[in-house]
């Protein structure tokens, strides 16, 4: 989210990303570079740094006086190899396809950044260098992707996205906090949006509502789901 996201998943950088929330949900950097644990032999560990993981989320955009749709994402990480499928998130009728390096670490303060290059088609057409990241510390998590879109057809139209989550998990299957995106999908008095979430999570699904807009009548609702496999 941009789930996005999914999403920390699009300002404090949806901060989004998000992420997508997220969130869109979203949402949300998936990695398989996860401690092995310490009785576990080296050809072990090497074997799970080396499987797939992937990951769909969808994050539905409830726009007053606008038009409403849904944003869906796909990732599938090997390693240190990240790819991503994103649609309606530049641009409505838009998709884009992302490569990207997973780097991660920390203990205590455990991080994950992974650069990307994507390139985008459809209504909008471009080159896009991003990236996603996170950091998480006790209950506390910071999320954030952010792109700059540079419009191949029109360089007016160039734009910088971004969606952020800072989120407290208090419970392993509930979190709350806030969420921040910079967009041009729809028309918004804000250059930056921002607003609270709250998300849920079982297992490798989750669920997550963000409100954008509070200060206007009718408040933009982000409402995405997400699945890891």
């Amino acid at each position: 989210m941009n789930c996005r996201r999914a999403g920390l998943c699009g300002t404090f950088s949806c901060l989004c990303g998000f992420g997508a929330a997220w969130a869109n949900g979203q949402a949300l950097v998936t990695s398989t570079n996860q401690p092995a644990g310490p009785e576990s032999p080296p050809a072990i560990e090497e074997a799970s740094k080396k499987e797939w993981s992937f990951s769909l989320s969808a994050a539905a955009y409830f726009v007053p006086d606008d038009r409403e749709y849904v944003q869906p994402t796909f990732t599938a990480d090997y390693g240190w190899l990240h790819l991503e499928a994103r649609y309606n998130y530049e641009d409505l009728e838009t998709g884009s396809t992302w490569v990207g390096y997973n780097f991660s670490g920390g203990e205590k303060l455990a991080w994950e950044f992974t650069p990307m290059l994507g390139g985008v088609f459809g209504r909008t057409t471009g080159i896009a260098p991003g990236y996603k990241g996170s950091l998480g510390w006790w209950k506390l998590e910071l999320y954030s992707e952010s792109e700059f879109l540079f419009d191949v057809e029109d360089s007016s139209e160039s734009f910088f996205y971004s969606w952020s989550e800072l989120a407290l998990a208090p419970v392993e299957w509930f979190r709350f906090g806030l969420v921040a995106q910079r967009t041009r999908l729809y028309e918004s008095d804000s250059d930056v949006q921002w607003g609270p979430l709250a998300g849920f999570s079982y297992k490798e699904a989750s669920l997550s509502a963000y409100l954008f807009n509070l200060d206007e009548n009718r408040p933009t609702v982000v409402v995405a789901v997400g699945v890891g496999f």
